[in-house]
């Protein structure tokens, strides 16, 4: 693995330890529902993204209008996101909502990186994903829960997990394909953050009362919005610039883990061993993709070697004829 994909990744772990304090932080603003909770984060740390860009933005301009249906779909995912990922939270539990939601996004991803893009998917990525897949059924068949995990409300809430997982998967795809149209990592962002945060706002003012009725509520609002969704987004952005779409969502496959464990800790609910072994082959994941650039980063050194080494006698016995 070379240094930039070394530094991605490592950028994209640091942010899904921040993401996994999100479930664990929204259970202080009890009194705040899920919808004014993901509204304030995301809506408010997309226009935080928007606004430290404005100046790729307008250098960026013509590229993002030409691509102006792809920021769309991506502000449209980033709007959705956080609504349906809270609500899962809400209804089926911190961990099992957390666990449904990002272990189904790199499915997506990698889908869309076969289908749309082309890019044929390594043995490497495949088994990673396996091991998050099976991870994060380990987790969601233990007895995770709570109060707020009641069983009539788990089926809706594992559904909107699986629309969370979906968006993610959508929005962190648009972005890295706008970074390869050369519209630059912080316009891309910029742009598709700061879209899906003024989509978020009618959400916000409607129900986000809540969050500034008492200070602990205020004080939670704040913290997510700066430090796991402003902060985090900008080491994902870095990271997406650097892995493809469907790697960065497969390292966030960390973020469940830590969702469980602080959801155990600090929140009460639990977990039965088969739910801490999924915990640790969710952990074997980032070993796997540790592992899999090397390969991938091998393959095509060695290709590019080869197609060098063939074209550079073409080119001097070209040059030779001409002479």
């Amino acid at each position: 693995m070379n240094r930039a994909q070394l530094a991605g990744v490592a950028a994209i772990t640091v942010t899904s330890l921040l993401w996994g304090t999100t479930g664990t932080a929204a259970t202080f603003a009890p009194d705040a529902g899920p919808l004014a909770i993901g509204a304030a984060a995301l809506g408010i740390g997309g226009l935080l993204q928007a606004l430290i860009a404005l100046p790729a933005l307008r250098a960026a301009g013509p590229v993002l209008r030409r691509h102006a249906g792809l920021v769309a779909l991506g502000a449209l995912a980033v709007a959705v996101y956080p609504l349906a990922f809270y609500s899962s939270m809400h209804l089926a539990g911190v961990s099992v909502g957390a666990v449904v939601s990002l272990a189904s996004a790199p499915l997506v991803s990698g889908v869309l990186e076969r289908v749309v893009d082309g890019r044929p998917l390594s043995r490497w990525w495949m088994l990673a994903a396996g091991l998050g897949v099976l991870g994060s059924t380990m987790l969601c068949l233990s007895s995770a829960g709570g109060p707020d995990a009641a069983g009539q409300a788990r089926p809706a809430g594992v559904l909107l997990g699986l629309v969370a997982g979906l968006t993610y998967a959508v929005y962190s795809w648009a972005v890295h394909r706008l970074m390869s149209h050369r519209a630059g990592r912080a316009a891309s962002m910029g742009a598709v953050f700061g879209a899906g945060g003024l989509l978020l706002m009618p959400v916000l003012v409607l129900t986000g009362s809540p969050l500034v009725a008492s200070t602990q509520a205020f004080l939670v609002a704040g913290y997510m919005a700066m430090i796991p969704m402003f902060l985090g987004y900008l080491l994902f952005g870095f990271g997406l610039a650097r892995v493809p779409s469907s790697t960065a969502t497969t390292v966030t496959l960390s973020e469940p883990a830590v969702a469980t464990v602080l959801a155990v800790v600090i929140v009460g609910e639990r977990l039965t061993p088969i739910g801490w072994t999924g915990v640790a082959v969710i952990s074997a994941v980032l070993v796997a993709l540790r592992n899999a650039p090397s390969v991938m980063i091998w393959r095509g050194l060695r290709s590019s070697w080869t197609i060098s080494t063939i074209r550079r006698p073409v080119r001097q016995a070209a040059s030779c004829r001409s002479r």
